[in-house]
C-alpha cells in the first residue's frame, strides 16, 4: 500500500480533479471523498515516508507543504479518515493534530473545502495553514 505523492503546487488541481470524477461517476454524491490534514511536525521525514507506504492505499493522494500533509481519500467519509488518523498515531506512537472535510457535505469547490479546512485547523489547532492562502484568497 502507498499513496501517490503530488507537488503542493498541484494540490488545488488535484482536488478539482476529484470533484470532477465524483460528479461524473458518483450519482448520489454521498461523502464521495475526504480531504484530511495532518500535522507531522516533530516527526522524522524517513518515519513519515515509511508511514505513508504502510498506512495509505494506492488510490490515496498526498500533497505536503513542509510538515503539513494533506490527503485526498477517495470513497472515504470522516469516520474513515478518523481510522487513517488513528493508524498514523499508532505508527508514530504519538497523537497528531488533524482535521477532515468531505465533499460535497462541507463544500462543493476546492476553495470552499480548503477554506473550511483552514478555518477549523486555525481554531482547533492554532495553525494558520498559510500555505493554503494562495487558494483560499484567490479571486476567481
Amino acid at each position: 500500500m502507498s499513496g501517490v505523492h503530488f507537488l503542493f503546487e498541484d494540490f488545488e488541481q488535484l482536488v478539482r480533479l476529484h470533484i470532477g470524477m465524483t460528479d461524473r461517476l458518483d450519482e448520489n454524491r454521498a461523502e464521495s471523498f475526504t480531504l484530511m490534514y495532518c500535522d507531522f511536525s516533530g516527526i522524522d521525514t524517513g518515519l513519515i515516508d515509511s508511514s505513508l507506504q504502510q498506512v495509505l492505499r494506492n488510490s490515496d493522494s498526498i500533497a505536503n507543504c513542509e510538515k503539513n500533509y494533506f490527503f485526498v481519500l477517495p470513497y472515504t467519509d470522516k469516520y474513515g479518515s478518523g481510522i487513517v488518523k488513528k493508524m498514523f498515531e499508532d505508527f508514530f506512537a504519538k497523537e497528531i493534530h488533524s482535521f477532515s472535510v468531505s465533499y460535497p457535505v462541507d463544500g462543493e469547490t476546492p476553495k470552499a473545502l480548503l477554506t473550511d479546512l483552514q478555518d477549523n485547523v486555525s481554531m482547533q489547532h492554532d495553525n494558520d495553514l498559510k500555505c493554503l492562502d494562495s487558494i483560499v484568497y484567490r479571486e476567481y
